[in-house]
């Protein structure tokens, strides 16, 4: 079907409230298919993909050895028993999943002399936002406290216990009645003044006397909340409290993960390590799958031995092909080196928008950013949010062949959040464009 076909059908039989159509014709595009860096749309036209699909084609699209994988898995077992009779590779990718985060942080981050190494064990879940609810629901077994601390700005998914835990209004009002309402909400810091930071701590201090705290949930970089960075101090903050008041640290790193931001995980810039962590997005390449990591002996004792019927569980739990793509992306991942190559291609990136924020006239320009995690503010020259420069840059890039995406609330922020093999000279490209558009 063309574009114009597609959105058509869309219109007349998928829920309104999902694809957005722009009236003027500008936005979307139909995505026809995607390989590395690039997507096509059915009229043949070549887009460079600044976003790769939400942070998920970590590895590039369609990835050879990731896409095999899944196809070989698929001729050989499609589908599984989720909780009941399992397959091989469940077991093995959830061993694969202890090695990259709890054994891995025991020897690397562990100060000296080291500790015995750490195992985790998993939960699979399928979207991001079930990793987060097995998380939570981690926290009230372990700890018998339904309260959690949560962040401004923050954004760990839409369903009804993630909900409590979304800061923004727009996914949490029209539900607001039906929630439980056990989320706590402290302002997410920002990078500078120093003196945030001792507000922090004031504030999660006032919450853990009021009691009835299990965990403090945060990202260590807010992607939807307008790639925000907190202080260097930030997570030591949040694991010497959670320590100090018997509550879990929960790391989101369902879009930080796997190399994005110059680190296996961002938690790793800070030395933290987190009791749970939440992965997704780039864990597979582009196959619903997602996990709930934490450690082993704190999972142990949250819970109990299956008696036949699991608490937590889906029909899809653990799914071989996402099993067998994870693992084969993990193993991209490794061989190519890409949480180095993210390091490297970042320095590269913000340099290039740094200079672009000199040069803005009109507007303010303010640059932030993690390996290839990047955002660019954009603010009128009286200092105030321009959401609609910023969208409307977004839609004319998209004319000229790069797919951004804008984050925020309002969304004035540009992101960069491309796949982690895209090239400098493809990276200098697009701020190249970026800035011919600023300009004009």
């Amino acid at each position: 079907m063309t574009t114009r076909q597609t959105l058509a059908r869309l219109r007349a039989y998928e829920s309104r409230n999902v694809t957005f159509l722009d009236p003027d014709g500008a936005w979307p595009i139909v995505w026809e298919r995607a390989r590395g860096t690039h997507v096509w749309d059915p009229e043949g036209r070549k887009y460079l993909d600044l976003t790769a699909a939400f942070g998920v084609a970590a590895a590039g699209h369609a990835n050879p050895r990731v896409t095999r994988a899944g196809q070989r898995q698929m001729t050989r077992l499609l589908h599984a028993m989720g909780d009941v009779h399992p397959h091989a590779l469940k077991a093995q990718l959830a061993r694969e999943l202890s090695r990259v985060t709890f054994e891995r942080w025991t020897r690397t981050l562990r100060p000296r002399p080291p500790a015995p190494a750490r195992t985790g064990k998993t939960l699979f879940c399928n979207s991001g936002f079930e990793a987060v609810e097995a998380a939570l629901k981690t926290a009230r077994l372990a700890t018998g406290q339904p309260g959690v601390i949560a962040f401004t700005g923050a954004y760990h998914g839409l369903g009804y216990g993630a909900l409590n835990v979304t800061a923004r209004a727009h996914f949490r009002a029209p539900f607001r009645s039906q929630l439980r309402q056990f989320g706590r909400f402290v302002p997410f810091p920002p990078a500078s003044p120093a003196a945030a930071l001792a507000d922090l701590e004031s504030q999660l201090r006032r919450q853990f006397r009021d009691g009835r705290v299990g965990a403090l949930l945060a990202e260590p970089i807010q992607v939807r909340g307008g790639v925000n960075l907190p202080p260097p101090g930030f997570l030591p903050l949040l694991r010497r409290l959670c320590d100090q008041h018997r509550a879990l640290l929960i790391l989101d790193e369902i879009y930080t993960g796997f190399g994005r931001t110059g680190k296996w995980f961002a938690c790793e810039h800070a030395r933290t390590i987190p009791d749970v962590i939440c992965l997704g997005k780039a864990l597979t390449g582009g196959f619903p799958l997602s996990a709930c990591v934490g450690r082993a002996d704190l999972m142990d004792a949250a819970w109990p031995p299956s008696d036949g019927e699991a608490i937590h569980t889906s029909t899809f739990l653990g799914h071989p092909v996402g099993c067998a793509m994870a693992l084969a992306q993990i193993r991209e991942i490794r061989r190519l080196n890409l949480p180095r190559r993210s390091a490297r291609l970042g320095r590269v990136l913000l340099a290039a928008l740094a200079a672009l924020a000199r040069d803005a006239r009109g507007a303010q320009l303010r640059v932030r950013g993690q390996g290839l995690l990047a955002g660019v503010e954009i603010r009128h020259a009286d200092g105030s949010p321009a959401p609609r420069r910023a969208l409307a840059l977004v839609k004319t890039l998209l004319r000229r062949g790069f797919i951004f995406l804008p984050e925020g609330d309002p969304p004035n922020v540009i992101s960069f959040t491309p796949p982690l093999t895209i090239s400098a000279r493809q990276l200098r490209t697009a701020v190249a464009a970026l800035r011919r558009e600023c300009a004009a």
